[in-house]
This record gives C-alpha cells, sequence and structure tokens, in this order.
C-alpha cells in the first residue's frame, strides 16, 4: 500500500517523539509503514524551529530532537510547492494543504481543528490520528 501519499502535521509528529507509546506515534509508524510521507521546506523547518524551543528540554534532550528530524528526513519525499492555498481560518496551516495539493496526497493527518474543519480539501481525506489508525 505504498502508493498511499500523506502528509502529518508538526504536532503530531512531535507527539511521535514525545510520546512512543500514543495513537499519535502509532499514526506516524503507520503512515510511514503504509505510505510515503511529504513534507516541504516550510513544514519541515516549521518541526525544526518548534523542537528547538527549550521548553522541550525536559523531555528529550536537544541532539534526540535534531537525530529526530534527520531521520525523519530520510523517510520523507519535499514537495515543492507551485500552488498555494489560503483556505484554513488558521493562515500559518495553509502550508499543509500546500504540501497535501501539490503532492497529491491522499490524506493529511492532523489534530488541528482548523485544519479537520476542511475535510476534505480538494478530494484529500483530513482526519485525526485516531480515525487514521482505525480507518478501515
Amino acid at each position: 500500500m505504498r502508493d498511499l501519499r500523506l502528509v502529518v502535521d508538526t504536532n503530531v509528529l512531535i507527539s511521535r517523539l514525545l510520546l512512543p507509546r500514543s495513537l499519535a506515534a502509532r499514526a506516524v509508524d503507520l503512515a510511514i509503514v503504509e505510505g510515503r510521507l511529504l513534507v516541504s521546506e516550510a513544514t519541515l523547518s516549521e518541526l525544526a524551529c518548534v523542537l528547538a524551543r527549550p521548553k522541550f528540554d525536559r523531555y528529550v534532550d536537544i541532539e534526540d530532537r535534531q537525530e529526530f528530524i534527520r531521520h525523519l528526513a530520510t523517510l520523507v519525499e519535499v514537495v515543492t510547492i507551485l500552488q498555494r492555498f489560503q483556505a484554513c481560518r488558521d493562515p500559518k496551516d495553509d502550508m499543509f494543504l500546500d504540501v497535501a495539493v501539490n503532492g497529491q496526497a491522499s490524506a493529511i493527518v492532523t489534530g488541528d481543528a482548523d485544519l479537520l474543519a476542511l475535510d476534505p480539501f480538494m478530494e484529500i481525506r483530513i482526519m485525526t490520528p485516531a480515525r487514521w489508525v482505525d480507518r478501515s
């Protein structure tokens, strides 16, 4: 089933790192096994910037966070953004729509209510980690 092309938002990826036994972690692991993770320079940069915040020091040391990003970079396809969208009520989330459409994604996996409210977006499913894991 490696033909699935998926966008996983920043918060779900961070949950994967911080809570390796969580539902979000299961969703990310399943996405990696069943499909291809799509990112853009912007979404990868956001992940790196967020994980560099000192507030995460008490949970995971900076070297492990940097290693997580390096490892993730080997698993993803970086999508070139040729078409941009302004559809989300939170404009910062539009970058995930950009990746999904430009990368011809099947789905976006997110816990973000602003993105979930758009399901489906241009025939791309937007679903929570729980729904992704439990889909039939």
